[in-house]
């Protein structure tokens, strides 16, 4: 456990060192990936199922908001829906638009979850989407989930007529109303928008409540309301469930939400505290759950040899010291020589002074003058 705290910690500080590298290309692989399952998916114009454009789409993205991606999709979308005809594109063109107006300009912020919507049905975990947004966002993204759904059973009700669409004699009126009835009637689509929806309300109301293991719980009840949702509704309708690789495909993403759980929350319950706390107007109660982590200890290793040692040696001598000569050949400074000369200059003594005879010598000055 411990070893498995310490990786966690390695890469949550990796992360956030290079987090301004991370962020745009997390962003760039998932545009190239959905914009790839777009015209994987539908690719009925052959100039927009091209890689460059992918590619290019996908820079686009990497630098710019969420939405951008969001918006590229859908108009990729009504390219492709343009290729089969007009009243096609216009219809899915409404439809974006009806989504839209009603309920993804109340979750601006959570729009992204309508692009991962699909590519948790092309990787067969679908679950994965609802206990995922539940756990990682808030109850609003509920509104792009349903969103994404409509948007993926819609795209394959258009893969399995593509050829009645464009070699069919239809008129108008008649192609809508097919279009129409795909959505409507189709009560399998319906069920897994109400099952989305269930899940993230359920899974964000346990994982935000404070009693202990809340996000373990929320995990595993999301992933059995998902599947009793999913049989009690196919059963009711009629419509039929593959239950084995339902309860499989669940199994399996409530591990992988067990891990995402530790990587991101990762509480220690066992060190709980309750706290309670009083001002003036207001008692406070405070449950602190502190986080499950250990401290890395960083090495720093410093290798001595015979050559290192030379060389700090050689550094040290080149230093300059301003109290020696700079050069080797230059003389002492010329204080120094005037000293050396005063000091070798004879030194008259008391005992000489006293042997002086002045009278003598001042009969010796007047004689003179």
């Amino acid at each position: 456990m411990t070893a498995l705290l310490e990786l966690k910690q390695r890469i949550k500080n990796f992360y956030g060192q290079y987090e301004m590298y991370f962020q745009p290309l997390l962003k760039f692989i998932l545009g190239l990936v959905y914009f790839l399952w777009i015209n994987q998916s539908m690719g009925y114009m052959a100039e927009l199922d091209n890689i460059f454009i992918v590619l290019i789409l996908a820079l686009i993205c990497s630098i710019l908001p969420s939405a951008v991606m969001v918006f590229a999709g859908c108009v990729l979308m009504v390219g492709h829906c343009y290729a089969l005809g007009i009243d096609v594109a216009a219809f899915m063109l409404v439809l974006i638009l009806f989504m839209m107006i009603l309920f993804l300009r109340f979750s601006s912020g959570k729009n992204i979850v309508m692009v991962l919507t699909p590519l948790s049905f092309a990787a067969n975990l679908p679950v994965l989407l609802p206990i995922g947004s539940g756990l990682l966002s808030s109850a609003i993204s509920a509104f792009p989930a349903g969103c994404g759904v409509i948007i993926y059973y819609f795209i394959s009700f258009l893969r399995a007529n593509a050829q009645t669409f464009q070699g069919s004699d239809m008129e108008v009126m008649e192609r809508l109303t097919m279009m129409a009835d795909g959505m409507v009637a189709n009560r399998e689509m319906w069920i897994t928008v109400i099952a989305f929806i269930g899940v993230i309300l359920l899974v964000n109301l346990i994982r935000t409540r404070s009693f202990d293991y809340a996000w373990r719980i929320a995990i595993v009840v999301g992933g059995v309301t998902y599947v009793l949702i999913m049989l009690g509704g196919g059963f009711y309708f009629g419509v039929q469930i593959e239950v084995v690789p339902l309860i499989i495909y669940t199994v399996v993403t409530v591990l992988i939400g067990i891990v995402l759980e530790f990587f991101v929350f990762g509480g220690d319950y066992t060190r709980t505290e309750r706290l309670e706390y009083e001002d003036d107007e207001y008692y406070y109660y405070v449950k602190a759950v502190p986080k499950a982590a250990v401290t890395t200890s960083e090495r720093n290793i410093k290798k001595i040899n015979g050559s290192s040692s030379r060389e700090e040696r050689r550094a040290e001598e080149s230093v300059v010291s301003f109290s020696e000569p700079i050069f080797q050949g230059e003389e002492r400074p010329r204080k120094a020589k005037k000293r050396k000369a005063e000091d070798e200059m004879p030194v008259m003594r008391n005992n000489d002074i006293d042997d002086i005879d002045f009278e003598k010598k001042l009969e010796e000055s007047l004689r003179d003058l």
